[in-house]
């Protein structure tokens, strides 16, 4: 049996060209953070993920047919209040047309493996929206928090 259409996972300082394609995906998706008036800057934030040097913040796309469908990234800090936990899986998102097909589990073991390979014990990640797919992924949950208003689960990942 053959897979229709696989997805590819490629860091993306391979794919510059996806970065304005990603910026819209990012003030979409968190309007409050990357829109008009918040405190994000979607543009900037992405090209530091397409850096691509061994340091943080790195990040991940997926691919299907070439075309960008995922992003996720690793960064030192995410959470304020948990700034002594590094590093982060962060900025998750895939693009909703194909969303519940595997696509962010690939992205989340990406991460996974690049932390591990570049020698940290533990990976962390907090989430509001993504909690099943970590607890599928074999993450902890170390507590629950309130983060920007809105309650997040804080999960580990031994590596």
């Amino acid at each position: 049996m053959t897979v229709a259409n696989p997805v590819r996972i490629a860091p993306l300082s391979a794919h510059p060209d996806a970065l304005p394609l990603l910026r819209r995906w990012f003030e979409q998706e968190w309007p409050d953070y990357y829109g008009p008036g918040g405190e994000g800057d979607a543009a900037h934030d992405l090209r530091a993920f397409a850096g691509s040097g061994n340091g943080l913040p790195f990040a991940l796309v997926a691919l299907r047919d070439g075309v960008v469908c995922g992003i996720a990234a690793l960064k030192a800090q995410s959470i304020a209040s948990h700034a002594h936990l590094t590093p982060w899986a962060a900025a998750g998102l895939v693009e909703p047309g194909q969303r519940r097909g595997g696509i962010g589990a690939l992205l989340l073991q990406g991460l996974v493996d690049e932390a591990r390979r570049r020698g940290h014990a533990f990976l962390y990640c907090g989430t509001s929206t993504s909690e099943s797919l970590l607890q599928r992924q074999g993450w902890e949950l170390l507590e629950r928090v309130m983060h920007a208003g809105q309650p997040l689960g804080v999960y580990r990942k031994a590596l």
